[in-house]
């Protein structure tokens, strides 16, 4: 699946609900079946600054394709995290950095959120972008 069909899934999902408690109620479900993030991997070097909660993402490649794994302190913010992850990982470097996140915009995200949420929101798409770089250039 392409990243921009990725997209479309979760836009699609996200329309069939019109009220945004329910919205936030599907983000902390997204964030309670995100994958546990190891222990090992709560570290300095994977924590998102700019986020008000504590947000870790872990990077890891293989046969180029970056695969993400991340965890939170809160849940709304782990089910964001949550799906940024399903959208952009497993997708090759240069498809991540090429990629328009519309789906943010599409699903009313970024204008439901607390500045400070939206400013981790735009933390933790920094860092991913940060993580395809690193490996485009690698």
């Amino acid at each position: 699946m392409t990243i921009n069909e990725a997209q479309d899934e979760v836009i699609e999902e996200f329309n069939d609900f019109t009220d945004w408690m329910d919205k936030y109620q599907m983000l902390i479900d997204l964030g309670s079946e995100l994958d546990a993030l190891d222990e090992q991997h709560k570290n300095d070097s994977n924590l998102i600054d700019g986020c008000q909660s504590r947000v870790w993402i872990q990077c890891d490649v293989k046969e180029g394709r970056l695969f993400f794994t991340a965890d939170s302190d809160a849940l709304i913010v782990k089910g964001i995290i949550a799906l940024l992850i399903q959208v952009l990982s497993g997708h090759k470097a240069k498809e991540i950095l090429d990629a328009d996140l519309y789906f943010i915009d599409r699903i009313g995200l970024r204008e439901h959120l607390s500045p400070t949420r939206s400013n981790g929101l735009l933390a933790m798409v920094k860092r991913i972008k940060a993580y395809a770089l690193v490996y485009a250039n690698a």
